[in-house]
């Protein structure tokens, strides 16, 4: 079971940490004094992303870079702070580098969610997003693409899976040494306008290409991981093909 440290932070492995923020997660990868951060949540969340690398015994000098799974704010809410403030590279695919400048903003419109504000929990949802940041403008002021193919020389040694469909160029990040993957939203296990909880798609007003993003579900199936840390939700332990399987089949349903 993973030990739980101060309540929102999950040991998922010896040196990886979840951290459950205001309805989504960023992960943190220790390697002796120095650390990987995969998201940072939302605007709002700045101050316990603080507290959670202080609780893990790292500090914002600490990060030897951000990884950004897709430029959503309620993924990147601090990472520009960071990057201002210590100079953190921010690494994220090439076709999410212009969506994480805001030269464009792919996400979920005011009037998309009003749309939806029938279904269970879209309201309660849309209020705690407005309130935690969900329309700060937010850009990344000099956002990198990935060095080369292959794995990243950070923490963890994180390879960078695409996973297209959310956002054009979400990734996802396996993690080799522990077979973890941090699936950012091309995968999670609930969220508070879903209706059920384990391995899912996100509802389809969230996903930029809802077609690509169930696709993108196939490349996650080839990942040879046993532990899913997903952008929302609980840490799913098990088969990531498996759950992948799972998520396809609720999808169809």
């Amino acid at each position: 079971m993973p030990k739980v440290l101060r309540d929102h932070i999950v040991r998922v492995e010896a040196e990886v940490y979840s951290v459950s923020g205001s309805n989504t997660n960023w992960v943190i990868v220790k390697d002796g004094d120095s650390c990987t951060l995969i998201d940072t949540g939302y605007p709002g969340d700045h101050e316990a992303l603080l507290a959670s690398l202080d609780a893990v015994g790292m500090t914002p000098e600490s990060v030897a870079a951000i990884l950004v799974t897709h430029a959503h704010n309620d993924h990147i809410g601090s990472v520009e702070r960071l990057r201002a403030t210590h100079g953190t590279p921010v690494l994220m695919h090439r076709e999410e580098v212009p969506h994480a400048r805001r030269d464009f903003l792919d996400q979920v419109s005011i009037g998309q969610v009003l749309a939806q504000a029938w279904r269970p929990g879209v309201l309660p949802w849309a209020v705690h997003a407005l309130r935690a940041g969900g329309t700060t403008p937010v850009p990344v002021h000099g956002p990198r693409r990935f060095p080369a193919p292959g794995a990243l020389d950070l923490p963890g040694t994180p390879v960078p899976v695409h996973t297209p469909g959310h956002t054009r160029g979400h990734c996802a990040y396996y993690l080799p040494g522990s077979g973890i993957l941090v699936s950012g939203d091309a995968l999670v296990t609930a969220h508070p306008t879903s209706r059920v909880t384990g391995p899912q798609l996100l509802p389809a007003m969230f996903h930029a290409d809802r077609v690509r993003a169930l696709d993108a579900l196939t490349v996650i199936e080839g990942v040879d991981a046993d532990v899913l840390v997903p952008g929302h939700g609980p840490v799913h332990r098990g088969s990531v093909k498996a759950a992948a399987s799972a998520a396809r089949e609720r999808a169809a349903r």
